[in-house]
């Protein structure tokens, strides 16, 4: 006998769970507590099996029914309800907790928590503006090439050839950190490196002529800004990246030793960077004491001594001097740096990439380097000090005793 709604509604709970069946294996089983889960009994392979269909009166009488009718209908055709659902259970967690955005994010947290924090959020914020709005939402199980390449293409649609490259290599990283946690059993990033378009090669805007450089020279010399000039000379003696001149504080500096020791938590590739510092920048240093020696940074702000100058002042001074973005920058001191020095033919090009911070992937080999390449080094940057005073000044040179250069 069929079972009625009046009825449902007026079972009521006793001291043990009991059931009340309504036909072709639907029952409602009423708890101590009062509660009335549907359920729907079966066999499948010669086993009793059962599955819940909600509880009432969230789920009506009707609605049990039909839902067992469904069952029942997949039973018909030697389908398991029970491993149907449990399959639909896999795919929503999928979807939830194993979607491209959420196992991005874990690699992102995992993984990147070594790279100086600058970085890390740059490799953030493109992995959120070029693949989550293609495929965030998706299980990362079922992401095909093809949803990779159309991400890609939307990027190269913006002429931004290079950022496709970078951002292929990313999304490749992530399903193989995917594929290691057991999220996915492939990578469908390979073979998408030759679909891309050939990036173009551009550098920095900067000057490497040596009649030109001691224009800018001079240039920086005249600049009213004291700290600014000091801060161009830094960046011209020493060519390392921007950011380093805007956070060098003074207790990364040993005057005695002539070296800048960058801390690994400011560089790029999370490695302690040792700049040796020529004659001309210990003097330097020593002059710029005087002016900010009442701040932990050797060019604070205008507005603060707590914080280090804007990001934009050196290439503002450019602007000011005459440069324009498309003739100099902060990071154009890099590019002069290696140009002359590579072409000069004195140094080994290795020496060069390493004071440049250009580590060697291989391992044994950088630390390698590292000690055997520093005395050159040493030499390196003192004659390229050398240089460039006199570029600054061709009629008036000035010839540092052997004791000095080091």
């Amino acid at each position: 006998m069929t079972l009625t709604v009046i009825q449902v509604k007026n079972f009521k709970a006793s001291s043990k769970t009991y059931r009340k069946y309504d036909g072709n294996g639907l029952y409602v089983e009423v708890t101590p507590k009062g509660q009335k889960y549907w359920r729907y009994k079966y066999h499948f392979a010669g086993k009793e099996k059962r599955i819940s269909l909600d509880v009432f009166p969230t789920v009506s009488l009707k609605e049990a029914r039909l839902a067992r009718d469904k069952a029942r209908l997949k039973l018909s055709n030697d389908v398991d309800p029970s491993a149907v659902r449990k399959a639909k259970q896999e795919y929503d967690v999928a979807m939830n907790e194993h979607s491209f955005a959420a196992i991005a994010l874990e690699w992102h947290t995992k993984l990147l928590t070594n790279k100086a924090p600058s970085h890390a959020k740059r490799v953030w914020r493109g992995i959120e503006k070029n693949f989550l709005p293609v495929m965030g939402d998706k299980p990362i199980s079922m992401i095909t090439a093809s949803h990779i390449r159309t991400a890609l293409e939307l990027i190269e649609q913006r002429g931004a050839l290079e950022t496709a490259r970078r951002s292929l290599q990313y999304c490749s990283r992530i399903f193989r950190y995917a594929i290691a946690k057991g999220y996915c059993e492939k990578d469908p990033t390979i073979g998408l490196k030759d679909s891309l378009a050939p990036p173009v090669v551009t550098h920095f805007p900067s000057i490497i002529e040596p009649k030109k450089i001691g224009e800018l020279l001079r240039e920086i010399d005249a600049y009213d800004s004291p700290i600014t000039r000091y801060a161009m000379y830094t960046g011209v003696y020493t060519f390392v990246q921007p950011a380093n001149i805007r956070m060098a504080e003074w207790s990364e500096f040993n005057i005695e030793k002539k070296e800048w020791k960058i801390p690994a938590e400011k560089m790029k590739l999370r490695r302690a960077h040792i700049v040796p510092l020529a004659t001309q920048m210990i003097t330097l240093l020593k002059e710029l004491k005087m002016l900010t020696s009442n701040s932990i940074y050797l060019f604070p702000s205008i507005r603060s001594r707590s914080r280090p100058m804007s990001e934009n002042t050196i290439n503002a001074a450019f602007r000011r001097m005459g440069y324009t973005k498309d003739e100099m920058t902060c990071h154009g001191f890099r590019h002069m740096a290696s140009t002359l020095l590579n072409e000069e033919g004195k140094w080994n090009p290795d020496a060069i990439e390493r004071q440049l911070a250009h580590v060697d992937k291989n391992k044994i080999r950088a630390v390698y380097d590292r000690s055997s390449h520093l005395a050159e080094r040493k030499r390196m940057m003192q004659a390229w000090a050398d240089t460039l005073d006199n570029l600054a000044h061709p009629n008036n040179v000035v010839h540092l005793p052997a004791s000095e250069t080091g």
